[in-house]
């Protein structure tokens, strides 16, 4: 077992509580505004430090005072800041929260989403098994570098988490990165929108086809869909959940928790499962982060 590398972003998550998403011209007074450790690098890598399973998170910080936030959080919590810009602002992630729990992003980017190969002079790529990277970075200018990066590194097993704009990724590097035959995980609408397909199983099969590789599709309430590599197809039943509050971080924490079992060499069933069971549990909360007493344990 070698441990796990994460790549990304550790943004602000700024959250706004509505009754329901303002129209134009409209005077809405949130319920409340709350601000906390966020991005979808730092919620993986969250889940994989409280199952205590070996992992080293590459997440840049910057300055101004979402940069000072973060540091300062980062060091409370005691997780090591591996990568400082002091020429750079952090950004942050406006989330607007619903009566119903449903979120809508407005993402301002700064210096957490970018990505310099030298950053990793420091952690040789021998000594990791999975790397965990999102479209988010890719997106970016900076994310030719980390393709070629992880094409440079081809010893590592990558887990690929597109997002909602991985559609808007450039066909050169959506090429790229699924000829690096990574595990795909991605909820069902973004597996319509990179499949051009109408239903969950042929756009598995669709992706399974670009990245040779494990695809994983979430289905909300209804589980999750999981095409393994060697083609064998099922749907993880999802978990109850009896209390919503909000959905941020849920896919997040269910791949942080896919990535935790399969670090620690779980079945790949059963590692879905237990990603069912952390994302109801983070559903079932307010904001990304879930508190120690709150997770399932690991089976």
């Amino acid at each position: 077992m070698k441990p796990a590398l994460i790549i990304g972003s550790t943004c602000v998550d700024v959250i706004i509580n509505l009754d329901h998403l303002p129209r134009t011209e409209e005077n809405l007074h949130p319920t409340s505004q709350t601000m906390a450790l966020g991005g979808c690098a730092y919620n993986v890598a969250s889940i994989m430090r409280l199952l205590h399973v070996p992992h080293t998170f590459i997440s840049p910080v910057g300055t101004g005072a979402y940069g000072d936030f973060v540091e300062n959080h980062m060091k409370k919590n005691r997780i090591p800041v591996t990568v400082r810009v002091p020429d750079q602002e952090n950004g942050c992630c406006y989330c607007l929260v619903e009566a119903t729990g449903e979120r809508t992003f407005l993402s301002l980017h700064g210096a957490e989403y970018t990505f310099q190969k030298s950053w990793m002079d420091a952690y040789p790529a021998s000594d990791y098994g999975w790397a965990y990277v999102c479209g988010l970075e890719i997106e970016e200018p900076t994310g030719i570098q980390l393709i070629e990066y992880l094409e440079e590194h081809r010893q590592l097993s990558v887990c690929y988490a597109p997002g909602p704009r991985g559609v808007s990724i450039s066909p050169e590097k959506n090429s790229r990165m699924m000829g690096l035959h990574p595990l795909l995980h991605i909820n069902e609408q973004e597996a319509f929108s990179l499949s051009g397909k109408k239903n969950y199983e042929d756009a598995a099969w669709a992706l399974r086809q670009k990245t040779e590789n494990t695809v994983i599709i979430t289905l909300g309430a209804r589980g999750a869909y999981c095409l393994e590599k060697s083609g064998k197809a099922y749907t993880v039943p999802s978990v109850p959940v009896t209390k919503i509050g909000d959905t941020i971080g849920a896919g997040d924490a269910h791949i942080g928790a896919i990535l935790a079992c399969l670090t620690m060499d779980r079945p790949l069933f059963q590692a879905v499962a237990y990603g069912n069971k952390v994302s109801a549990a983070v559903v079932s909360v307010h904001g990304a982060s879930l508190p120690p007493d709150a997770l399932p344990p690991m089976p």
